[in-house]
């Protein structure tokens, strides 16, 4: 009997190379995205169910579980992939999109992970893998919101996995540093208002730092790491994925919060 996997924010990037690698590998995929139009071939390939589901309503997660086991039966591993990024000043940003952030990030996140949490436990077995980001334990300038939900997932993770594993259920941070996808065109906003002068400066070096940055990374390179920690077999938390990633988490590690952000404020000229 073949595994079943279920993938928010699976109509591109990360959580589509995610469906079709563990379709190829022949698992029952359960393809979830806020606009089911948008699955284009996926929608095609046997044992591959698309649904609708958008982490920010409640009924369509409750409807996409449904009917994920209603087809397959059993779900065997859920990967919260869906996600939004907000980068801006603080000042600047409306608290619309402060609600978007946090509702998409992490409320939405665990709102999915509860609704499958009842099936994992009646069958002792399962995992949750959380695609959080190199962003969930570094910080850079202007991304008060984006890693504030990184920050979160990472400890959401984390406390979850203490009691979950007696009960069976594996939970897997999946950590990505900069991965070649339209990210930063479908669901990455910026926002400034540059009658805030003060900002000004900070604003310009940011975007010109980002530009600069090399992406290393490619959603199937992701979807190979999500694939490692649901079949692993072992209670690995997290998984980084590219060596800029790799780089930033080894270097928080080691350097004490002063000599560490000197480093990120030279690297965008502040």
């Amino acid at each position: 009997m073949s595994s079943t996997i279920v993938i928010t924010g699976a109509s591109s990037g990360i959580g589509r190379a995610t469906a079709q690698m563990f379709h190829d590998k022949g698992w029952n995929v359960v393809a979830t995205m806020r606009r089911p139009e948008d699955a284009g071939d996926l929608a095609t390939l046997d044992n591959v169910l698309v649904g609708r589901l958008d982490v920010t309503d409640s009924a369509s997660i409750e409807q996409a579980s449904a009917a994920a086991l209603e087809r397959f039966g059993t779900v065997d591993v859920l990967v919260n992939n869906a996600g939004f990024g907000a980068y801006g000043p603080l000042e600047a940003t409306s608290t619309e999109t402060i609600r978007r952030q946090f509702d998409t990030n992490v409320i939405g996140l665990l709102e999915t992970t509860k609704a499958f949490l009842p099936h994992f436990r009646a069958n002792r077995s399962g995992a949750i893998i959380n695609v959080s980001s190199v962003g969930g334990r570094v910080a850079y300038p202007l991304g008060t919101l984006y890693h504030g939900t990184k920050f979160a997932v990472e400890g959401i993770s984390e406390a979850l996995s203490y009691e979950l594993e007696p009960l069976g259920i594996r939970v897997k941070i999946i950590e990505p540093g900069g991965v070649a996808t339209d990210f930063a065109g479908r669901s990455f906003t910026f926002t400034h208002d540059p009658a805030l002068v003060e900002y000004q400066p900070i604003v310009d070096g940011v975007m010109a730092g980002f530009a600069g940055s090399p992406v290393g990374g490619t959603a199937g390179g992701v979807a190979e790491v999500i694939y490692s920690a649901a079949t692993d077999g072992t209670s690995q938390l997290r998984y980084v994925y590219g060596e800029d990633a790799k780089k930033g988490v080894e270097a928080r590690a080691a350097l004490d919060d002063a000599t560490f952000m000197a480093g990120i404020r030279g690297r965008f000229g502040l």
